[in-house]
């Protein structure tokens, strides 16, 4: 083989060995939520990421036939071409015929292992896991058309690895899957700090964020008697007013009947009054969402921010108007140990 020939396929060998290192690395690495995000807008790639995940250990397999077959082909072409090359120079220094082989071999050897590991393994690996989505997403679709191109070798190969493992009685997977449930996750929590892996404050911390979720909503509520409201047909100035008085930003807009129909923002006002359009606080206000007081903290955390909403009105179970709710409340619960 010719010198040229023999370093384009070492070449290729290597940016071959590389993108099965880092399709590997960022199938692991990818957070599989986010892909299916990219996914649902409708990007191919990350929709044939998520597939790769869901087929883990399959393409796993696919990573591992690719890079055996580029470390070999390394090993057949790249050795022989530099020591092949190298060989006659050693000879005509003078070294005998058995010795320039070796020798040749030696430094041949030690630079196709250096480039293999540093261009075909190391660097491909950091950069898939220092950006796992966009690595899954860039690498997804060759990749995975060459794991449909060899699927019956792979699923030969997987089902006697499989097989290898039922026979030690280990259960395989297809993908990742660790889930763990808020009391496993407190007895991790105890262990650190029991070991001393974790400071007093940042057990409370964890301690408050895990159990937090599940707490009701009651005790963070602001009772009804204490709301700070304008009427829907208030002008903008009486808002404006209003807010300076009271300091807040945001105030409850009451319908004819004094139930809470909304909520408008100052800012609203302001622009509202700016423009000269003689707007009332109920044409500025927007809807509040309602929570049952029996809601826990975090089902109220997801229904404010479905809702794009820093307030909500809590009703008692009768239907009676029990106050009022902020997502920054809810929040503190979480990062504020009681």
């Amino acid at each position: 083989m010719n010198l040229p020939l023999g370093l384009t396929l070492t070449v290729v060998l290597l940016v071959g060995n590389g993108f099965f290192v880092a399709s590997e690395f960022a199938l692991v690495a990818a957070k599989r939520h986010r892909l299916e995000k990219t996914a649902a807008h409708g990007s191919r790639a990350a929709a044939a990421a998520v597939k790769g995940i869901r087929e883990l250990s399959l393409m796993l397999a696919g990573a591992q036939l690719g890079i055996t077959l580029c470390s070999l082909g390394l090993g057949v072409v790249s050795e022989p071409l530099i020591a092949g090359t190298l060989a006659p120079l050693f000879h005509t220094l003078g070294l005998p015929e058995a010795a320039a082989h070796a020798v040749a071999f030696v430094i041949a050897l030690s630079i196709v292992t250096f480039l293999h590991m540093v261009i075909g393994e190391m660097a491909p690996k950091s950069w898939a896991i220092a950006h796992p989505e966009r690595s899954a997403t860039i690498l997804a679709l060759p990749f995975r058309g060459f794991t449909v191109a060899v699927r019956p070798i792979l699923t030969a190969l997987n089902g006697v690895s499989n097989l290898l493992l039922r026979m030690v009685r280990v259960q395989p997977r297809d993908e990742i899957s660790n889930p763990r449930t808020p009391a496993q996750l407190q007895r991790l929590v105890e262990e650190s700090r029991r070991l001393g892996l974790i400071e007093t404050t940042d057990h409370a911390v964890l301690t408050q964020i895990l159990r937090a979720p599940a707490a009701g909503i009651a005790a963070l509520v602001a009772p009804a008697d204490g709301i700070v409201a304008v009427a829907a047909d208030a002008s903008c100035q009486e808002v404006i007013d209003a807010c300076a008085r009271t300091g807040r930003t945001r105030l409850i807009v009451r319908d004819g009947s004094g139930t809470p129909a909304g909520v408008v923002h100052v800012r609203d006002a302001y622009l509202a009054r700016r423009r000269g359009a003689g707007s009332r606080a109920g044409d500025l206000a927007y809807r509040l969402p309602e929570l049952a007081s029996t809601t826990s903290v975090s089902e109220a955390v997801a229904a404010l921010r479905a809702a794009h909403s820093q307030l909500a009105v809590v009703r008692t179970p009768d239907g009676a108007l029990a106050g009022l709710i902020s997502l920054d409340d809810l929040l503190s619960t979480l990062l504020i140990p009681a």
